[in-house]
């Protein structure tokens, strides 16, 4: 014969407390005395200190009603946005154009794990023929990276795929903190056209671009970089090759990031 936890004889003791509160009329849901209120907080605190386990009970069932919602958020936004995700002509494009398996970066030049992600990107591309990798600009760290991604869509504008991924690469690199000037030394050190960028930062379409990536990473419940996402689902933070990998993996094998 088994016997509930102390957990659930907790749950229980709360709920038929409840019960019998809501069983009384209104007019008497004030009627406990100081006596007994005190003694009935007595209670569940002693009961608490003799079995702390339920608070590590409780605190691990409200981080997985998190996770849950979080998970939903992702998947309600990338189905609502799923057309401006993967095939936005605003962001760049690295890996296999034509790849049967995407994956969206967010990302932001001054951002420190995103460069040292860069890496597990360049690793992807070389391990995974068939994957397309879309280079979301998501500039959340201050003015300076909204100047880098200015230019970076000008840059865009003459050229793209392994060009503009080698851009991408010199930019995302530097070990100093990334602006305008920054990113133009960089367009300038690849012999681009660079009239043509001063001209093209200020076109409707990188303002538009810009906001439209920003609006995406909102809708995701994004707050920083790097962000990615592949096929229904958003992953949050630089979590390393091997976790991207095997998503990337399981979107090939199955069409889902977990088969």
């Amino acid at each position: 014969m088994s016997f509930p936890s102390p957990g659930a004889l907790f749950a229980g003791f709360l709920c038929l407390s409840a019960v019998a509160l809501s069983a009384a009329p209104a007019a008497r849901a004030g009627e406990f005395s100081a006596a007994q209120k005190s003694e009935i907080e007595s209670i569940v605190h002693s009961y608490l200190l003799d079995h702390p386990e339920i608070l590590r009970e409780v605190a691990t069932e409200l981080e997985k009603k998190q996770q849950q919602e979080e998970t939903d958020l992702h998947r309600e936004a990338i189905e609502k946005n799923r057309d401006a995700l993967f095939n936005s002509p605003f962001n760049g494009v690295a890996g296999n154009p034509a790849g049967k398996v995407a994956l969206v970066e967010f990302f932001d030049y001054n951002c420190g794990y995103c460069k040292r992600a860069l890496l597990d990107l360049n690793n992807l591309i070389k391990t995974e023929p068939d994957l397309r990798v879309v280079l979301a600009d998501f500039p959340v760290l201050g003015p300076d990276s909204v100047e880098a991604a200015r230019v970076a869509a000008a840059v865009r504008k003459q050229v793209s795929g392994a060009k503009f991924f080698e851009f991408h690469q010199k930019l995302l690199s530097s070990h100093s903190h990334v602006g305008k000037d920054q990113a133009l030394a960089v367009a300038r050190d690849m012999g681009l056209d660079m009239a043509r960028i001063q001209k093209d930062m200020t076109d409707a379409s990188v303002h538009d671009g810009l906001a439209e990536n920003i609006k995406l990473g909102d809708a995701l419940g994004l707050s920083g970089t790097p962000a990615y996402v592949i096929g229904g689902e958003a992953i949050v933070g630089a979590v390393g090759y091997d976790e991207l990998k095997s998503r990337i993996d399981s979107m090939t094998r199955c069409g889902k990031t977990n088969c």
